[in-house]
């Protein structure tokens, strides 16, 4: 007795370690009339149905005359809110109190609302409606809840149903487009899960996402999308109790890391310490295969050890466990030495991460409850279901950077498909500015077979750069016309059009043909006839004259050939007094310097006429 007693203050202790920093996640609900209650307000993201991450929802609020708290099936008071052909979709007004909120919730569904607002019923801080607690029983109908819920605070449901008592129409925006981070290319999300399928209808649901999400998860994860990464909740025991039955069956290490008993029955089944060490292998087989660079075989790993190595047919073993490690081809000595001895008393390293990773961060709060997502630092809120977390997910990208999965039709819908989403569109080149994203679509002008436009993408596009002629033509007029092609589009310019000569216009929607010989603007010489032809003319002389395009002038071909003729005779005669005058001056230069040369030579050897004899007398002596 005093045992069982001690283990009730153990699992107090515990819950009381795990309460910490509990963020509330929140999206913005917009009134747009009546003008009174005209403003954006806070609302709570309920933790089931489906919340519309990324996207918008409008509607129009209804208070129920009856049934106020939406406790009871609507059938039985002859209300429907389903919304006529046309018509806004409804969002169900209904009080807090008496009833689950899943409870609630079920019932406008079944009812026909789109949505439903819960008005707090005192004045607190907004929290999460969560399902309803495992002791309690989790309903059959929990997994089948479709429709988004919020809950908003008693002063703003007290003025919306005053404004609607007073029959005032009351227009509201639910907008989940900002309820998650999207910074850059790359989601990074973590899963908080367990090995134990022994814990009722969560664990249920937590293998059954966990099959129906793998085949997208590891398509995401090989092409970089994302980064995924998986954890466990794990508690320690207070020092009080470590030697005592109930810690030494729930912990390893010493009582530094403990999971509940799967079973909640101590004498019979597997122990919490077991479930603690499949948790640590799950770990360390996500650690072992993110080192050998293919993290998503994690996914095969859980998926494959739920199925082959269950609780009730007592497989829920290290040996099963390895087979299954095996089978992927992951290195078993590896994950063993990750593992470590869970009897020794010392801290494993792995865990001790694990724990200090439940501790919330920034925008993220502390991880208390089993599953939690987190994708990009903010907990989902909603169904556990893969459609729903994948539309999550997709809403984590920046916009215009999300994978094709994210924009197939069970996921969103294709705005560019109506009215080419408002965008510019050139159905002649087949090119549009108009890109799907999962959070709507965006007008840019696009790239088309490497050639880019430009433009504002709404209205107007265009080519640009080399190659733009190849594209529609760059945009601009061409005509072909008894065999002859011209074009307005100009290779040697980035952009723009220009009619080309013999033509006027604007360039892209026309060029007209100029008559030359109408306007006078050639062909005016005298003796001339001219005759306009498309993008050109014709200009012919009359008699024996050849007409000079460039001179705009006729002149006669026999005067031609003449003048040429003698300009030949001329250039020939030239060239002849030039090569006689070059001679002469050639003989002259060789004449005159074979002379000096001879002149030397000759006055070494006898005096010429015109030196001076020398006196011989003075070598003799004076007088």
């Amino acid at each position: 007795m005093r045992e069982e007693l001690w283990f009730v203050i153990w699992v107090l202790l515990l819950w009381d370690s795990s309460l910490g920093k509990f963020l509330v996640e929140k999206n913005s609900l917009k009134v747009t009339s009546p003008e009174s209650l005209k403003g954006v307000y806070e609302c709570a993201i309920g933790n089931f149905g489906v919340p519309q991450y990324g996207g918008t929802m409008v509607g129009i609020a209804v208070y129920p005359k009856a049934n106020k708290k939406a406790c009871k099936s609507f059938d039985e008071f002859d209300i429907s809110f389903k919304s006529k052909p046309g018509g806004f979709p409804t969002f169900l007004l209904v009080d807090r109190g008496d009833c689950f909120f899943t409870a609630k919730a079920w019932n406008a569904q079944n009812a026909g609302a789109a949505a439903i607002l819960v008005a707090d019923d005192k004045v607190e801080p907004l929290l999460t409606m969560d399902t309803p607690e495992e002791d309690k029983g989790e309903p059959d109908y929990l997994q089948s809840i479709t429709i988004p819920s919020v809950l908003i605070s008693k002063a703003l449901g007290d003025s919306l149903k005053k404004a609607l008592t007073e029959g005032e129409m009351v227009n509201v925006n639910l907008d989940w487009r900002e309820s998650l981070p999207h910074p850059d290319d790359r989601v990074e999300y973590e899963f908080w899960t367990n090995s134990n399928d022994e814990c009722g209808p969560k664990c249920d649901s937590q293998r059954e996402f966990v099959k129906n999400f793998k085949g997208a998860a590891q398509i995401l994860e090989k092409k970089g999308y994302t980064q995924f990464t998986p954890h466990y909740i794990t508690w320690y025991c207070p020092e009080a109790f470590i030697l005592s039955k109930q810690c030494k069956s729930q912990c390893i290490n010493h009582g530094r890391y403990c999971a509940p008993d799967p079973e909640q029955d101590f004498s019979k089944g597997y122990d919490g310490k077991d479930v603690v060490v499949q948790n640590l292998r799950q770990v360390c087989v996500f650690k072992v295969a993110n080192e050998s660079r293919k993290p998503w075989l994690w996914w095969d790993y859980v998926t494959d050890f739920s199925i082959r190595c269950p609780m009730k047919e007592k497989k829920y073993t290290k040996e099963c466990a390895d087979h299954v490690i095996k089978s992927l081809g992951l290195d078993l000595k590896e994950i063993d030495k990750c593992i470590g001895d869970p009897n020794v008393d010392v801290e494993n390293p792995v865990l001790k991460a694990e724990q200090d990773a439940q501790i919330g961060k920034n925008s993220r709060g502390d991880v208390t409850i089993l599953p939690t997502l987190v994708i990009n630092n903010r907990q989902y809120r909603g169904k556990l279901d893969k459609g729903a977390v994948l539309k999550a997910i997709c809403a984590g990208f920046k916009e215009t950077t999300e994978p094709g999965v994210c924009l197939s039709e069970e996921i969103e819908t294709n705005e560019c498909l109506e009215r080419n989403g408002g965008c510019w569109e050139d159905k002649v080149a087949n090119a549009t500015a108009c890109k799907d994203t999962f959070r709507g679509r965006v007008c840019e002008c696009p790239i088309v077979r490497g050639v880019k436009f430009v433009g504002d993408g709404y209205t107007h596009c265009e080519a640009s750069g080399t190659g733009r002629c190849e594209i529609n033509n760059g945009g601009c007029w061409k005509h072909t016309k008894h065999g002859s092609t011209f074009s307005a589009c100009l290779e040697n310019h980035v952009q723009g059009c220009k009619c080309p000569p013999g033509f006027k216009g604007d360039g892209i929607d026309s060029c007209e043909d100029i008559d030359e010989c109408k306007e006078r603007t050639a062909c005016q010489c005298s003796g001339c006839k001219c005759k306009n032809t498309w993008g050109s003319y014709e200009c012919n002389c009359r008699g024996d004259l050849l007409y000079m395009k460039e001179h705009d002038t006729c002149i006669s071909k026999k005067a031609t050939t003449e003048v040429g003729w003698s300009f030949l005779w001329v250039i020939f005669l030239g060239l002849c007094i030039a090569g006689v005058g070059a001679y002469a001056i050639y003989k002259y230069r060789i004449r005159s310097y074979m002379d000096s040369e001879i002149r030397a030579i000759m006055a070494q050897y006898m005096p010429l006429d015109n030196q001076e004899i020398p006196n011989h007398h003075s070598h003799h002596g004076e007088i």
